[in-house]
């Protein structure tokens, strides 16, 4: 038995829980809906405002802790969701975001333009004294992931003074550099 998914889902009192009949699940709550195709041999039951995710057989041994964890993502991500926070260091980075548009200047010869997805909302705070920082937040943790991981690779932290843009609390592993040899 998969220790993740025989775990029991707790569904909030806001949050709805509809499984169609080719297995798409559907999840409405206050922040939005979102819905995912889950395997037919996984069932989902809702007992005492719990979801409980059951295997028909171990085959799809595999799946059955993907498949909780997906439905939990979702559950949490329409009642609460979901919240990345990246610092931009660097002497003249800095991030600007307008609607839904963002506007980096990484020290490169020109500013990178990325436009979000609709579902990603994206804040940015500019103090003096503090570095730029980058709030992206969704109902959609999986597209949240992807968007954060794809403005952190447009400047990776290097390893000497740590420059780049990072999660905020990241801890980065430094090196040394050169050191003069004496003779």
């Amino acid at each position: 038995m998969s220790r993740i998914g025989k775990l029991p889902i707790v569904l909030p009192q806001n949050v709805q829980l509809n499984v169609s009949d080719d297995n798409i699940v559907t999840v409405k709550g206050p922040k939005g809906e979102l819905k995912q195709k889950i395997n037919p041999s996984v069932k989902i039951k809702v007992e005492n405002n719990h979801i409980i995710l059951e295997r028909e057989n171990d085959e799809v041994r595999s799946y059955h802790g993907l498949y909780r964890a997906l439905v939990a993502n979702m559950v949490h991500g329409v009642s609460e969701g979901f919240k990345i926070v990246q610092e931009i260091i660097g002497v003249g980075y800095k991030a600007d975001a307008q609607n839904n548009l963002l506007e980096l200047a990484l020290g490169y010869s020109h500013n990178i333009f990325m436009e979000m997805p609709s579902e990603v909302k994206v804040t940015t705070i500019n103090e003096r004294g503090k570095p730029p920082t980058i709030i992206l937040e969704s109902i959609d943790k999986q597209l949240l992931g992807q968007v954060a991981s794809k403005i952190r690779s447009l400047r990776k932290p290097e390893p000497y003074k740590g420059k780049g843009i990072r999660f905020q609390n990241e801890v980065l592993r430094k090196k040394a550099g050169k050191s003069a040899v004496q003779k």
